[in-house]
């Protein structure tokens, strides 16, 4: 059996790249075709310590650079699987990870759960970076639309894709939603690269057109606080359209799900929301920005729209056909449930992996 060491992210904290890693530890598919070790590529544990430094923190670091070399000689694996960040600060400690592992002679491929090499490149130390990184190794992407962010290290040879899957749900979807008031749902913490602020300027036109809506936003705070969330509300004369949920998990997440008639992503920084994965299994429309991996998830007119970013007149226009034609919000919601069951579950996901892995090694 070939041997592989997994070197990723797992919770906590929980975030995209973290619930994949979750899922691939758990894998008995996965598990049962390969002899593989994990380490923990994070050196977060918590969501507050993102983005912040300390002691505790660089300790994790140099944990993780001693235990990828004595496992790359100790176990001497067939293949390394690392979850490369793709630029900033996490690219740095990454790639030395990456090194010890190539320096020692192992076999690499790297799975990019982000995008940003492509911003990145022209700046003398990170091109210098990337070079030795991404030199003869093997590159898994969430979808064909990334290729372009790697295209100038990587060679279209040396690349597999492997679309995000994400588990069945075990409950009843509700196929009858009777209700004269339409519910859309916005799920992400509030960051102005989700779009937030666009989705109130969307809600505010729609109001002027007395289109029948109600919005509900659910998500911790960003880079947006809750009282600058909620005065904005006021500013822009929502408050009885725009109802914000505050931070939900688990069951009580899903209770939005089952409500909601439309599901809105007005981002304009992403890769392959997993939160979209979450909608088209309620059988929801979405409404979504052309960016990153999302034409992958969203087929424009079939399960969705999908709108140039920060353009909130356009993104107000494609929720108003679906408000007005609950046919065609009937036909998405079918598109898209069949579209998650065909493409995007947990063993989809992992027969995509296993295979990409089976090829490598």
């Amino acid at each position: 059996m070939k041997k592989i060491l997994y070197i990723l992210h797992y919770p906590p904290p929980v975030h995209g790249a973290a619930i994949v890693g979750k899922y691939i530890m758990e894998s008995a598919l996965i598990n049962n075709n390969f002899n593989g070790r994990y380490i923990n590529l994070g050196t977060s544990r918590s969501v507050d310590e993102i983005g912040k430094g300390g002691i505790i923190k660089w300790l994790r670091y140099f944990n993780v650079l001693f235990n990828t070399f004595l496992e790359c000689i100790r176990f001497s694996p067939n293949l390394v699987y690392l979850t490369l960040t793709a630029n900033g600060a996490g690219f740095y400690k990454d790639a030395l990870v990456a090194l010890i592992a190539k320096c020692l002679g192992c076999k690499v491929v790297y799975h990019f759960h982000n995008k940003g090499v492509i911003n990145n490149q022209n700046k003398w130390f990170d091109n210098l970076l990337y070079k030795l990184v991404l030199k003869k190794a093997q590159v898994i992407l969430l979808s064909p639309y990334l290729y372009y962010d790697i295209k100038k290290y990587v060679s279209k040879s040396d690349v597999h894709y492997c679309a995000n899957g994400i588990p069945k749900l075990p409950i009843g979807l509700n196929e009858n939603k009777e209700s004269s008031t339409i519910e859309i749902l916005f799920l992400s913490n509030l960051l102005k690269a989700k779009g937030v602020y666009i989705l109130l300027e969307a809600c505010s036109l729609l109001k002027n057109k007395n289109i029948d809506i109600k919005c509900t936003v659910i998500g911790g705070e960003g880079d947006i606080s809750v009282v600058d969330f909620e005065n904005k509300i006021i500013e822009l004369k929502l408050t009885d359209v725009v109802y914000y949920a505050g931070k939900q998990y688990g069951d009580d997440k899903l209770v939005f799900f089952e409500k909601a008639d439309i599901f809105v992503h007005p981002t304009y920084n992403d890769c392959f929301p997993l939160v979209l994965l979450e909608a088209m299994q309620f059988g929801l429309p979405i409404v979504s920005t052309i960016e990153g991996a999302i034409p992958e998830i969203v087929e424009s007119q079939k399960n969705g729209f999908l709108v140039p970013k920060k353009e909130a007149l356009a993104f107000a226009n494609e929720i108003e056909k679906l408000v007005l034609n609950p046919d065609l919000r009937s036909t998405m919601s079918q598109s898209a449930k069949l579209k998650y069951n065909s493409k995007f579950t947990t063993g989809a996901f992992e027969d995509r992996l296993c295979k990409i892995l089976k090829n490598i090694t």
